[in-house]
């Protein structure tokens, strides 16, 4: 990562001491008629005449780490170098201060022989993207003009750290792909499922010969198929006015994050959409351990992976034909609760965790009010599951794989709408 940028010489605090001395000493010259304090502010003014010649167009590159990764709590090393590319000067090099951004100078160069440069120590415990910026302060061979300019060094992206623990997915019919998770299907599989009589066409390592020898003809054994899911994380981003609604992006984030993870380690595709307000964008369904970086990134709108779109909707390419889709969102946007709406009309399965937690006002509300909220919120709860999104809430003090438990144990037929 190279920034280029050109200075802005102005008067250094040397130019002014010197102009100061000069005047007054040519003050007193013409007081006190003394041709001797001429002489002594006569070099002074001979340097002064000079600075003009010395403001010369110079131009400076710093490079920097480009973009770090790091998950919360972990600390990164970043380096980065200022350089004259046109003209003289020297250099220094100082870093500048980031909100929730811990930063240690671990070394520091002033530039004279060598170019000027710092290396940091960054942590932070809460996830983000910290752009980390560094002022170049410039002086002039000469001493008497100085510049100084802010460059960017690099960013780090810090990713959240998700719980380990596996989530549940709704009962639902899935691909017909190799999996972990166990069907009620027969075929392929380790689980025990039921005996028949064997039919042409049958494999002869299925033929179950113990139950064969007693009966007297075949049988063979069927299994329960493992298949693979497609999971869509729906994450709402939509602006939330200050307070408890506002804080929830950080359940939102989280609870993303370990999804995902859940859904990867199980050896789902996996695909993120992020709706709301500012740039809508998703990330099609993939498998690996890289997807989830790639998934964070664009949960938190860096890198260049994901594809920026446009609308209130989900678009159709980021949602796979059966997809089951898990959405955080505080349900307080209409347009989002229209996506999902719109989602399940597909044939997808759609559940959604409430991640606001009370009211979304910041001063607390009185008991009437509160309990009308609370029947605000399970009207709504009763209205989405009617049309088949099911709703579950994530108090405080609870894990995201004991809430997602809570879903209705019903079995889903997915009907696909082309």
């Amino acid at each position: 990562m190279s920034t280029e940028a050109e200075l802005r010489w102005r008067p250094a605090p040397l130019v002014y001491m010197l102009a100061t001395s000069a005047a007054v000493a040519l003050v007193l010259a013409v007081m006190l008629s003394r041709w001797q304090l001429v002489v002594f502010a006569a070099p002074m003014l001979g340097v002064l005449a000079t600075a003009p010649a010395q403001l010369a167009r110079t131009r400076i590159r710093v490079d920097g780490a480009g973009v770090l990764r790091c998950f919360e709590s972990e600390e990164v090393v970043l380096a980065a170098t200022a350089f004259v590319e046109q003209g003289h000067a020297l250099l220094r090099c100082k870093p500048q201060p980031a909100r929730g951004l811990d930063t240690r100078v671990e070394e520091a160069v002033d530039s004279g022989a060598t170019p000027a440069g710092l290396r940091l120590a960054l942590s932070t415990a809460r996830w983000g993207r910290y752009p980390v910026t560094m002022r170049v302060s410039a002086l002039s061979p000469a001493g008497l003009a100085v510049a100084a300019v802010h460059l960017p060094a690099g960013e780090v992206y810090v990713y959240p750290i998700a719980d380990p623990q596996s989530m549940r997915l709704p009962r639902t019919e899935f691909p017909e792909r190799i999996g972990t998770h166990l069907t009620h299907r027969h075929g392929p599989g380790v689980e025990y499922a039921d005996i028949r009589v064997y039919s042409a066409g049958d494999q002869l390592r299925t033929v179950n010969w113990p139950v064969s020898a007693r009966r007297g003809r075949l049988f063979v054994t069927e299994r329960l198929t493992n298949r693979a899911a497609d999971v869509v994380v729906l994450v709402d981003t939509s602006q939330q006015a200050p307070g408890p609604a506002s804080e929830s992006i950080e359940l939102s984030v989280r609870g993303a994050a370990q999804v995902a993870q859940s859904a990867l380690r199980a050896g789902d595709r996996t695909a993120v959409v992020c709706l709301g307000g500012g740039a809508p964008r998703y990330l099609r369904a993939d498998i690996g351990r890289r997807q989830f970086y790639r998934l964070i990134d664009t949960v938190l709108d860096a890198g260049d992976e994901h594809i920026s779109t446009s609308g209130s909707l989900a678009p159709r390419p980021a949602v796979p034909l059966g997809a089951v889709v898990v959405a955080f969102s505080t349900l307080l946007d209409t347009q989002f609760a229209l996506a999902l709406i719109d989602l399940r009309k597909r044939g997808h399965v759609v559940v959604v965790v409430d991640v606001l937690r009370g009211a979304p006002f910041r001063d607390g509300l009185n008991s009437t009010l509160a309990r009308m909220w609370q029947l605000e919120r399970a009207t709504m709860y009763r209205d989405m599951g009617t049309v088949g999104v099911d709703i579950v809430a994530w108090p405080e003090g609870t894990r995201l794989d004991q809430v997602m438990r809570l879903i209705p144990d019903r079995r889903r037929v997915v009907r696909v709408r082309r």
